[in-house]
């Protein structure tokens, strides 16, 4: 009989959820702009719920290990200590509400909040104007949602049907023995109970412990020492999830990288750059330079205005499309614009942005040193310098597991962080697990701190920073949408990472096993290229910020008369 699922383990579930249902809740409260407060409500239960799925994707590695304790027989012949979760269903269900995030929800809610902001910019934002215009955006959000399955449902079935085959190496044996040593094993069957003619199909847990046969046997096996392979076709669900984390790691190489480098040194310069009370003369400059900053951005959001009011009426006598902060969007092509102007344009946008940011950022710090002095917490920046080193401890830990583990080619130089959870394991095994979580979960937070510090320093696309009541709903969604994204290839390379420890969990197999050698895609992950280039990364952006440590704003003056040579 299968062994019935640990309490514990069930407990510790539903204490995870409770957590990540709270901490997500927090989050969005907390964080959501007053112009959203009581407004898309879908959008944000799509944020909520997503969040969970991130997170818990993440921690079923740690669950995982500790439903299969570290016992091979937990695959099946001999679980009678093992937690009994089935952690196959549990990954698969995960596997494919990912997707589901990415490619449905996600993409409509992003659409219908984008049309919601075009009423606000149309002036359309009334009681009457909300309620003519609602069918009108759920329509259009319907025809881009469709747009975009239906690319991904081609992509997905093409790159299916090509690539699905795993080559799968294996170590071939043959066995030198007498026949008399063998030993014959019998196995109950099983019967349907509602056909009590029908056996079940033969199931793995009904297979004997191993005994004195089975080591008779293994002795006398003689090894060959060239590896065979066996080729075999994974399901849907494993493929799109090998698919998912193939996309996925793209990013996470990037921004992961760029995160393991500056998270801990944003936190620690949070404490460095803490509010100081200011003199009087300070306090002048200080108001001056702000004032002045204000002005500029001003003048600069004035121009843009006219230049864009100037190539829509451009483009409506010559009948193009799109016009001026339309790049990239639903609405149109950019009309008459060629594809130089319009990379200025976009350049020009982000410039603006990133100016706009940073002066918010720096009039919130000059109230916390002028009138909101007496009343900011002094331990917030004494919490961010403790957080901050321990963040540091944990990078560090990373990159050198990474160089001494990880890369090395055959054996690794040492288990390292295997060593520290085992040792943990043997003593009290919740540190260990929790252990894992925790190195787990700080690396999808270090990928949406390197967005958005990659997207602030090189202004590649357009930010989306979490501030304290002052987040829309737009960059929750992207931020959720982009720790999806990144939460397989966190697990698949943490299973890899972490193979000494987690080496009988079951998603080693699904990952380390038929994923990792799947057709085409096994050249990156067998020879480690995404590892190697996340590394590389964590290591240029570490000499890059240990040079430019602070965030600077973009020369506002420059930017302006820019704009005002355009115009001639």
């Amino acid at each position: 009989m299968a062994v019935q699922a640990d309490w514990f383990l069930i407990v510790a579930i539903l204490v995870a959820f409770i957590i990540l249902a709270v901490v997500g809740f927090y989050v969005l409260v907390k964080y959501q702009h007053p112009d959203d407060k009581n407004e898309a409500w879908f959008p944000k239960l799509v944020v909520w719920t997503g969040f969970i799925v991130a997170g818990a994707t993440v921690l079923l590695l740690p669950l995982d290990v500790a439903n299969n304790e570290g016992y091979p027989g937990c695959d099946g012949y001999d679980t009678r200590v093992c937690g009994g979760l089935n952690m196959t269903l549990f990954w698969n269900i995960f596997f494919w509400l990912i997707p589901a995030y990415m490619f449905l929800l996600i993409p409509f809610s992003t659409f219908y909040y984008e049309a919601d902001d075009g009423m606000l910019m149309a002036g359309t934002n009334t009681s009457a104007g909300r309620n003519a215009k609602k069918k009108s955006r759920i329509w259009d959000a319907l025809k881009w949602q469709f747009a975009t399955l239906v690319i991904v449902v081609l992509v997905f079935f093409l790159t299916y049907y090509f690539l699905s085959d795993t080559d799968i190496p294996i170590r071939e044996y043959q066995y030198n023995g007498t026949t008399s040593q063998l030993f014959t094993y019998e196995t109950v069957p099983i019967y349907n109970i509602s056909n009590t003619s029908q056996v079940l199909p033969f199931e793995s847990y009904q297979l004997e412990p191993m005994g004195r046969g089975d080591r008779i046997v293994l002795e006398s096996n003689h090894e060959f020492e060239q590896m065979g392979s066996v080729m075999v076709q994974v399901g849907l669900g494993t493929f799109f999830a090998g698919l998912m984390a193939f996309v996925g790691w793209f990013f996470f190489a990037l921004f992961g990288g760029v995160g393991i480098a500056a998270m801990p040194l944003d936190l620690i310069m949070n404490f460095v750059n803490r509010p100081r009370h200011m003199d009087a003369v300070e306090f002048s400059e200080a108001q001056m330079s702000i004032r002045e900053r204000v002005n500029e951005l001003v003048d600069i959001g004035e121009l843009l205005k006219i230049e864009r009011e100037q190539k829509e009426m451009s483009n409506d006598r010559g009948g193009g499309g799109g016009g001026f902060l339309c790049f990239g969007s639903k609405g149109g092509g950019g009309g008459g614009s060629t594809r130089k102007e319009r990379k200025e344009e976009k350049k020009t946008l982000l410039e603006f942005k990133k100016a706009v940011y940073m002066l918010e950022k720096d009039v919130e710090d000059f109230k916390n040193c002028t009138a909101n002095y007496n009343t900011h917490n002094p331990l917030i920046p004494i919490g961010s310098l403790i957080i901050g080193i321990c963040a540091f401890i944990i990078s560090i830990f990373w990159i050198l597991h990474i160089i001494l583990y990880v890369l090395p080619p055959g054996n690794p130089i040492t288990p390292f962080l295997n060593n520290y959870f085992q040792w943990f394991d043997r003593w009290f095994p919740l540190f260990g697990v929790l252990s894992v979580a925790l190195f787990t979960f700080y690396l999808l937070l270090c990928a949406v701190k390197g967005c958005f510090k990659f997207g602030l320093r090189f202004l590649f696309f357009t930010i989306h920073p979490m501030k304290l009541n002052g987040t829309y709903m737009s960059s929750f969604l992207f931020n959720t949408g982009l720790i999806l994204l990144c939460a397989l290839p966190v697990v698949q390379f943490c299973t890899t990472a972490f193979a000494s420890y987690a080496r009988y969990a079951t998603v080693r197999q699904i990952f380390g096993t038929q994923i990792q050698y799947l057709s085409f895609f096994k050249y990156f992950w067998v020879n480690n290229v995404f590892v190697y280039a996340l590394l590389a990364f964590a290591l240029l952006t570490a000499l890059y910020l240990g040079c430019k440590p602070r965030d600077t704003s973009t020369d506002s003056v420059a930017l302006r008369d820019r704009l005002r040579s355009r115009r001639g």
